[in-house]
């Protein structure tokens, strides 16, 4: 069963050498599991299984019977809606990486939000993004401020001119809505747009201009960026996002 679903799986891809170099996984030893010779290494299937992203039932079960992860989005009723946006979203358009962002807060209008967040992929159907919110936001609003409260994630759609993502904190109720578009610059690695809270009316600022900058996978220039991250005053903040974000300017 294993080596069956392991060649429909396979069957998406040009080349068995391509998958099996995305993998990291020998070529040789990739033919041996499809054929049924041989069973990988529990560390092997788990990455086999996020690759793909199906679970270890691919051992038991026909792949087709298997529920993969996203499949509200990408699942049949969705899939040429909402489904179509991430499936579509590719390197060119928002490269995996790290990226630098700055907002005006929504808790302290008076301060700005510096922070850092990771986009990536898993296997070919969707990006995501995670990242932790500032401890000193958590600490302003009385939460707790250690890494499992303040860490957030969301799932990246392409846009018809840009991207779009909702984010969320842990088993929060709310969410946060993000439009970004690129904007031209001398690298060419700053996204412009805005993000929404999702809350009711009366609550407050509930939009605002948001600038992204992409550092790219150097881990030196994030850590650089995560030391940086929390409250900011608009003098403090860097020339060109300041000169982006237009903070004299009400957003419309």
């Amino acid at each position: 069963m294993f080596g069956t679903n392991l060649r429909h799986l396979a069957q998406n891809y040009p080349s068995i050498s391509e998958l099996s170099r995305r993998l990291g996984i020998n070529r040789t030893q990739f033919n041996r599991y499809m054929s049924g010779e041989s069973f990988p290494r529990p560390d092997i299937l788990d990455r086999i299984c996020t690759f793909f992203e199906v679970d270890a039932r691919i051992l038991l079960e026909p792949v087709g019977t298997i529920g993969r992860q996203g499949q509200i989005l990408n699942g049949p009723f969705l899939a040429d809606f909402l489904g179509h946006g991430i499936r579509n979203l590719d390197e060119t358009t928002f490269p995996t990486g790290f990226y630098r962002f700055t907002r005006r807060s929504f808790v302290d209008g008076n301060k700005f939000v510096i922070g850092l967040v990771y986009v990536f992929r898993s296997g070919t159907t969707a990006t995501y993004i995670k990242g932790y919110e500032a401890r000193d936001a958590m600490r302003y609003q009385g939460l707790s401020e250690g890494a499992k409260m303040r860490e957030f994630r969301g799932v990246v759609t392409s846009h018809e001119d840009g991207v779009a993502f909702i984010i969320s904190r842990r088993n929060a109720m709310t969410y946060s809505f993000n439009y970004l578009a690129r904007i031209g610059s001398l690298e060419n690695n700053f996204w412009l747009g805005y993000v929404a809270r999702t809350v009711r009316d009366g609550s407050g600022e509930r939009v605002t201009r948001m600038v992204y900058e992409y550092l790219g996978q150097d881990m030196g220039r994030a850590l650089q960026a995560a030391r940086s991250a929390g409250f900011s005053t608009t003098q403090d903040l860097l020339p060109y996002h300041r000169h982006l974000l237009r903070p004299e300017e009400p957003f419309r």
